[in-house]
This record gives structure tokens, sequence and C-alpha cells, in this order.
């Protein structure tokens, strides 16, 4: 808001345009720039449509669930099972689904032995698991 010097006494009601005309000159220099760029086209490859069927993969297979507990003894899914018989296991079941392996879901006790925890894992990557979580 300006105040006159002049003698009047009271705000002048008009607006102060001189910042205004920098502001659109910038942004005009801005525009003239930048417009031959965006004038360019620019190639994209759009899909095409099609009639052949879309085979959706098989769903996955329900995970496996490995848990060590304290007394460094094997459970498959609830069931209690030997050490030494895990690789033959996941072996089969490997060759049971082919393409799309099971999860392998590993929880252990904390006072469990690591030289279990390390078989497991030894199996697990004999017999070409990929995908092995730990869980609580």
């Amino acid at each position: 808001m300006a105040f006159s010097s002049a003698g009047r006494s009271g705000p002048l009601a008009e607006i102060n345009v001189t910042p205004l005309v920098d502001v659109m000159l910038v942004l005009l220099i801005i525009f003239i720039v930048t417009a031959p760029m965006v004038a360019r086209p620019i190639t994209v490859d759009l899909p095409q449509a099609t009639d052949r069927v879309v085979q959706r993969p098989d769903p996955p297979p329900p995970p496996i669930e490995l848990r060590l507990d304290a007394a460094s003894q094997l459970s498959w899914n609830g069931q209690p099972m030997a050490i030494g018989d895990l690789q033959q296991r996941l072996r089969a079941q490997a060759g049971e689904h082919a393409g799309n392996l099971p999860e392998l879901r590993i929880s252990s006790d904390p006072s469990a032995e690591y030289e279990g925890m390390a078989r497991i894992l030894a199996a697990a990557e004999a017999t070409g698991m990929q995908r092995i979580a730990f869980v609580r």
C-alpha cells in the first residue's frame, strides 16, 4: 500500500504494476525458450490389441513351514521329521512344483543350536529353493 507525500492524507488507490510486469516478462521468456522443446514429437511404443489368450501363471504352492525347536528337532508344517530327511523331501517338492517352487518359512527357537539351522539352509541350497523367509 502506498502513501502520498504531496499534501494528501490517506492511502492511494493505485496498484504498483512494475513487479507484475517483471514477473510476466520472465514467464514469457521462459515459455519462449521451452516451447520449441515441447513441440518436438516424442515416439511412444503403445501396446497393440491382439486376439491371443494370455495365460495366467499358476498360483504359488502353499509355503513350507519349517520349525527348529530348542532340542534341534525339526518339524515340517507341524509334523516332526529328521533333519537328515529334509533334503530328500525338499527335492521331492522341487520335482512336484517344477517351475514354481514353494516358499520356505523357517523359524527357530532362540536356544536352538546353529548347526541345525546351517543344515536346513544347506539342504535348501542343494535342492535349489530360492524363496526363503525367516519368521518368528
